[in-house]
C-alpha cells in the first residue's frame, strides 16, 4: 500500500508549526515520546466495550491488564478510592456524571460561561443546557474572584441536584470546602472538573478536590500532560441520594452508576490505546521529576503575569495561582478585540486563543480578552527570562496589529529562540 503523502505531508507541517512556534493556549501541551507511541500502539486494534475482567469481547485479557494499571496509577495520584478512565474527553466524563445523577430537566449550578466557566457546565448550545436546566454563579466584579455569596444564594433559593466548580479560564485557587458545605446543606452533589490545573493538583501545588467534591472530572491532555481523554473520580463510594435504583429495587452504588453511566450510558467501546497513553502519563506524573515541571510552570505563569501588568494590561483576577493568565485587552486597548489580537499573535508564531472575560461588552465571536498558558512552553524547558521575551513580543505584535513588516519580524525572532527549545525537553 503506497504511503498517504497528502496527510502525512499536513502532519508534518503541523509538527514544523508545532516545534517552530511559541504555544500559549493553556489548554495545550506536548506530551513524552513513550505516550505518544502508546497512542500509536496495536491496542487501536483490539475492541473492548465493558470493563476489565467484564467485557463483551473475547480477547480482552492484555487490554484488561493496560486499562488496570491505568485506573490504579490514577487513583494513587489523586488519592481516589475509585476511578474510570474510559471518557474519551472531558465533556463525555461530565456527560456521564449528568446521566448518572439527574434526569432531564432537573436544576443543576456551574460557573458563567462568560465568566470562566466550561461550555459542558450549562452553555445553552451545549447537551447541559439542552438537556437539562442550567443555574449560574459568577466572578465579582471588583475582583473577578468567585462570588461565592451568589453561588450560596441560587443554591438556597433553587435548590440543584449538582453543584459544579471547575473553569476553562479562571487563575486562582478554589474554595472546595465551602462548595461542599454549600452542597450538603442544600442536598446537592458537588462536582468538581479540574481539568485545567489537574497536573498541578497531582502535584501538590494547588488542594485536592478529591478530598471535598463528592464525584471529580478531568481531561488528561492539558496541565496532566498526557492523551486527548477524559476520567472520573472519587474520594470515597456513596448511594445515590436521589433514588436511583437497579432491577432489584436497591440502591445503587455511584461508582456502579457512574461506570453504566460511561458505558453504555454516553459511550461504546473504549480507546484502548488511548487509555494506554494515560496509564504511561500518570506514572510520569508519579515521578519526581513532574513536580518540578509544574513548579517550573507555576513560576513562568506568575512571572508572565507580572511581566503583563508592568506593560500596562490588565490580568483578570489581579494574576494567577495557577499555569493560566486571562488577559483583559480594554485595559490597554480599548478597541482592541480578542479575535483581532489572537490573529495578530498567530500569524506571528505565537499561539493564543481569543476569550470572553468577565463582564465582557462583546460577544463570544469577538471578546475582548486573550487566554495564555505556560504548560505548553514549559515543557519545552523554557524558564522565567523567557517569560520576558515573550511579553514584549506579545506586547510589540498587539501594537502593531495591522503592521505585517513588524510582525513578520517578530515571527523570525519566536522561529530563532525556539529553535533552542526540544518540543520534549522538562
Amino acid at each position: 500500500m503506497e504511503r498517504d503523502k497528502v496527510i502525512f505531508d499536513i502532519i508534518e507541517r503541523e509538527h514544523q508549526r508545532q516545534k517552530k512556534g511559541i504555544e500559549l493556549i493553556a489548554s495545550e501541551n506536548f506530551v513524552s515520546d513513550e505516550v505518544m507511541q502508546a497512542m500509536g500502539s496495536c491496542l487501536t486494534n483490539k475492541y473492548a466495550e465493558g470493563y476489565p475482567g467484564h467485557r463483551y469481547y473475547g480477547g480482552c485479557q492484555v487490554v484488561d491488564e493496560a486499562e488496570t494499571i491505568a485506573i490504579e496509577r490514577l487513583k494513587q495520584l489523586f488519592g481516589a478510592e475509585w476511578a474510570n478512565v474510559q471518557p474519551h474527553s472531558g465533556a463525555q466524563a461530565n456527560m456521564a456524571v449528568f446521566l448518572a445523577v439527574m434526569k432531564p430537566g432537573d436544576k443543576f449550578l456551574g460557573l458563567n460561561l462568560s465568566h470562566g466557566g466550561h461550555l459542558s457546565h450549562g452553555s445553552a448550545v451545549n447537551f447541559s443546557g439542552l438537556v437539562y436546566q442550567p443555574l449560574e454563579y459568577n466572578v465579582t466584579p471588583d475582583t473577578n474572584l468567585i462570588d461565592y455569596d451568589m453561588l450560596e444564594e441560587v443554591a438556597r433559593r433553587e435548590h440543584p441536584k449538582l453543584i459544579i466548580g471547575g473553569a476553562s479560564a479562571y487563575s486562582r485557587e478554589w474554595d472546595y470546602a465551602r462548595i461542599r458545605r454549600v452542597a450538603d446543606e442544600v442536598g446537592a452533589i458537588f462536582m468538581f472538573d479540574m481539568a485545567h490545573p489537574a497536573g498541578l493538583i497531582a502535584a501538590g501545588l494547588l488542594d485536592n478536590p478529591v478530598k471535598y467534591a463528592h464525584i471529580v472530572t478531568s481531561t488528561t491532555h492539558k496541565t496532566l500532560r498526557g492523551p486527548r481523554g477524559g476520567v472520573i473520580m472519587m474520594g470515597k463510594d456513596f448511594e445515590n441520594p436521589f433514588g436511583k435504583k437497579n432491577n432489584k429495587g436497591e440502591l445503587r452504588m455511584m461508582s456502579s452508576l457512574l461506570d453504566s453511566a460511561v458505558f453504555p450510558g454516553v459511550q461504546g467501546g473504549p480507546l484502548e490505546h488511548v487509555i494506554a497513553a494515560k496509564a504511561v502519563a500518570f506514572g510520569e506524573a508519579l515521578q519526581p521529576s513532574f513536580k518540578e515541571y509544574q513548579m517550573q510552570v507555576k513560576k513562568n505563569a506568575a512571572v508572565m503575569a507580572q511581566a503583563l501588568i508592568d506593560k500596562g494590561y490588565k490580568i483578570a483576577s489581579g494574576g494567577t495561582d495557577n499555569h493560566c493568565i486571562l488577559l483583559d485587552l480594554r485595559g490597554k486597548f480599548p478597541e482592541l478585540t480578542g479575535k483581532v489580537a489572537e490573529r495578530a499573535l498567530v500569524a506571528a508564531d505565537i499561539t493564543a486563543n481569543k476569550n470572553m472575560v468577565p463582564f465582557d461588552t462583546r460577544s463570544p465571536f469577538l471578546t475582548s480578552g486573550i487566554r495564555l498558558g505556560t504548560p505548553a512552553i514549559t515543557t519545552r524547558g523554557a524558564k522565567e527570562e523567557l517569560m520576558g521575551e515573550i511579553v514584549e513580543m506579545i506586547d510589540t505584535v498587539l501594537q502593531n496589529v495591522d503592521n505585517e513588516s513588524v510582525i513578520k519580524s517578530v515571527r523570525e525572532k519566536v522561529n530563532s529562540i525556539m529553535n533552542e527549545y526540544p518540543m520534549f525537553a522538562y
